[in-house]
């Protein structure tokens, strides 16, 4: 199994449509009786400017953002090769976007009782 960690952006290869590109790892390692998957926030050149969208300046990224609308989970297999590791700072305004993406927070648990 390869091994990831939390903050870590790799090269991964989303088929055809999603090309190699890199993308962030925000899921944890998976344990021996998890299934084998990998959660990941693509990373774009072709910024449109979302809300979503979170730039971030690394040595080793060409520009652009990650698209928190893209997260999604995928085989283990998918993993090319690990490009580097973003700083906390840099990992936490993406989960921060992430977050406001998929509806978590004291906030949208409020909406959702109503």
């Amino acid at each position: 199994m390869k091994r990831f960690a939390r903050g870590e952006v790799w090269l991964v290869d989303l088929g055809m449509a999603g090309k190699v590109r890199p993308a962030l790892i925000v899921s944890s390692p998976p344990g021996d009786a998890d299934r084998a998957l990998v959660t990941l926030v693509s990373h774009t050149t072709s910024v449109r400017g979302t809300a979503y969208e979170v730039a971030v300046a690394t040595p080793f990224l060409r520009p652009g953002a990650f698209d928190c609308q893209g997260v999604a989970s995928f085989p283990l297999s998918i993993l090319i090769r690990p490009l580097g590791r973003l700083p906390p700072s840099e990992l936490l305004k993406v989960e921060r976007v992430l977050a406001r993406w998929l509806g978590l927070g004291p906030s949208s648990v409020e909406d959702v009782a109503r």
